[in-house]
């Protein structure tokens, strides 16, 4: 990369909530952090800094003197590590401007939802080594440069040598980072619970709200149900990213309310405010990860012979649905022919 500024060590590619908020406790930690961001993104961070705030709820700072940002890739230093955090409908753009961009070989850990990324991102960027990644909690961006978390979770990569170099630099920065050799199962164990997302950006409602909600935790059930016959008929084992096995998701979800309530206390350690990011994109009327999503289980079932009528209905709801127009349970559970 042809650039006057000197390099650094963290360029963020797609400052929403989780790129800032990772590159934000990293840069928190010391590492040099670059963003990439939106014109007007990177307009507040430069004139505002960035606000970072944790489960704990204590906000920490970076002035905008201590930022690096820019709008346009072809402006950033060079980096010795890349997160991709743009959203799964933006990676193969994004992937081509970075392998335009960017040195030959400079590792790019994905921090994105879904399982397709890392191969769009290959397709795209074949000369940057493309590392899959998984980020297993929520933040919300409450501004433009205002992050917090508000659910709990440990990052996950796959296991090689850049990222056994970067792990304690990561952990270092309060992001404990686990490796993985085969990182397939964990990013479908992420899925699993990433079929919440559109259910939520329906609903309307906070998380903590909609999973204390039986009706909704019954739809979700069934959409896990879908993804986990797909699986078995790929020979695909999901990973455990909560504190129970994947399979015993759906079963946990249909329980009544208190005894879910305590069976899944771990799993309810939420910010009372948090909504999923897809909410936030219906909101706003932006393009969705929902095929990323649901997508992905009806692509792998039909792969196999098999069908997600559930997944794929969903989808097409999410798509279709109006911007700011949000649902109950029954209707949803209708729309989808639930059957309950």
């Amino acid at each position: 990369m042809s650039n006057p500024h000197p390099p650094v060590d963290v360029l963020v590619f797609g400052a929403g909530a989780i790129g800032l908020y990772v590159g934000g406790c990293l840069a928190l930690a010391g590492q040099r952090v670059h963003f990439v961001a939106r014109s007007g993104v990177a307009a507040l961070l430069q004139a505002e800094g960035l606000h970072v705030a944790g489960l704990d709820q204590l906000s920490r700072h970076l002035p905008s003197h201590q930022l690096s940002v820019s709008s346009l890739i072809a402006q950033a230093p060079a980096a010795r590590l890349l997160l991709l955090a743009v959203k799964g409908a933006a990676t193969t753009r994004a992937a081509a401007e970075m392998q335009a961009a960017c040195a030959p070989a400079t590792p790019l850990l994905s921090l994105q939802n879904g399982v397709d990324n890392i191969d769009r991102i290959r397709r795209a960027a074949p000369s940057l080594d493309a590392i899959a990644g998984m980020v297993p909690f929520n933040v919300v961006q409450a501004a433009a440069n205002e992050v917090r978390q508000t659910t709990s979770g440990r990052l996950a990569a796959a296991r090689c040598a850049t990222s056994e170099a970067w792990q304690p630099a990561f952990a270092a920065a309060g992001l404990p980072l686990d490796l993985h050799a085969d990182m397939l199962p964990v990013q479908w164990g992420k899925l699993l619970l990433n079929l919440n997302n559109p259910l939520n950006a329906l609903a309307g409602i906070p998380l903590l709200e909609e999973l204390q909600d039986r009706a909704w935790r019954r739809i979700l059930a069934g959409l896990q149900d879908e993804a986990l016959a797909a699986l078995d008929a790929a020979d695909i084992r999901p990973a455990r990213v909560t504190p129970l096995p994947s399979r015993w998701l759906p079963t946990l979800l249909r329980l009544p309310t208190p005894l879910f309530g305590l069976l899944a206390r771990r799993m309810l350690t939420i910010d009372p405010s948090a909504r999923s990011s897809m909410y936030e994109d219906r909101l706003r009327g932006r393009k969705t990860e929902v095929d990323d999503l649901c997508g992905a289980v009806v692509r792998l079932a039909a792969a196999h012979g098999r069908s997600a009528p559930r997944n794929r209905a969903l989808a097409a709801l999410v798509e279709s649905a109006i911007p700011g127009q949000f649902y109950g349970a029954d209707a949803v559970a209708r729309l989808l022919n639930d059957g309950r």
